[in-house]
């Protein structure tokens, strides 16, 4: 059984957040995320999720990236240079 399937049948049986956290080593915090997608989602709570961002703020516009790659394949054209 997962580790999140042993605290939320924990929680269930009435076991406070906090005691379960001990218990298992988590924290409480990651409890109640885990509780709160498991009332809004069931079973789904389970499903592993990416840890990748929704979004990268810092990435440089796509027309720079593509700019900069012809720039570099012109180059490596013009000495020569196989990629």
């Amino acid at each position: 059984m997962s580790k999140q399937r042993l605290v939320i049948t924990a929680v269930l049986a009435g076991q406070s957040q906090s005691e379960v956290a001990r218990r298992y080593g988590v924290s409480q915090g990651w409890i109640s995320k885990l509780m709160t997608r498991w009332r809004l989602e069931g079973e789904a709570a389970f499903e592993p999720r990416s840890r990748r961002p929704h979004h990268s703020p810092t990435a440089a516009p796509s027309e720079t990236v593509e700019l900069v790659t012809a720039l570099r394949q012109r180059l490596d054209n013009a000495v020569g240079i196989a990629s």
